[in-house]
């Protein structure tokens, strides 16, 4: 199999919607087997930044808020969207300072991955924040936020008890943990 080759025959194109975030198209297609369907697919007009953030005693900041698409109450790390064309680390740095008022002075990035890649092209970057300065945080007026110190080893526990699921902060704590395991962190 050539992993450069699209198997994919695209026939016909239309945008079904749009707003200043997101994009979705509808697309009739051939799949790789020849047969005639449909797919669609979400445009994200953002990359999604998440910030992991250690502190010398091996603390971290959880964030928790109500998910509307999710109808329900979510932890996770810092995260939000930044700009398409923008270095991710100035995203990063101000979404960490806008949700929990945290300054870093130290920053490493852990990873880059595609969210939902079924449906979505929505791409994400993940940072790890240390040497940290505390000052005042400033939330947006979508985001009613509590912010909370936690030993890392507990937002682990989290991650491992399904409590903490968004994907960035799954996948964030998961490195790090790996990292720490493999004695690369301190």
């Amino acid at each position: 199999m050539n992993e450069q080759h699209n198997p994919w025959t695209v026939l016909n194109e239309k945008a079904v919607y749009d707003n200043p975030w997101i994009s979705l198209s509808e697309y009739d297609v051939l799949n790789p087997a020849g047969g005639k369907g449909i797919y669609g697919k979400v445009h994200f007009k953002n990359n999604a930044i998440g910030i992991i953030v250690l502190d010398e005693e091996l603390n971290t900041y959880l964030v928790g808020q109500y998910r509307f698409p999710l109808n329900k109450y979510s932890w996770e790390i810092p995260e939000g969207g930044g700009p398409l064309g923008i270095d991710p680390l100035e995203s990063a740095k101000r979404e960490l300072k806008e949700e929990t008022g945290l300054v870093a002075e130290e920053w490493t990035k852990l990873l880059d991955l595609h969210l939902s890649n079924s449906v979505t092209d929505e791409y994400g970057s993940v940072f790890l924040a240390r040497s940290l300065r505390q000052e005042e945080a400033m939330p947006e007026e979508t985001e009613q936020l509590v912010v909370k110190k936690v030993p890392f080893e507990e937002a682990y526990q989290m991650v491992e008890n399904g409590i903490i699921t968004d994907t960035l902060a799954v996948t964030a704590i998961l490195k790090v943990k790996l990292l720490l395991l493999q004695g690369k962190l301190s």
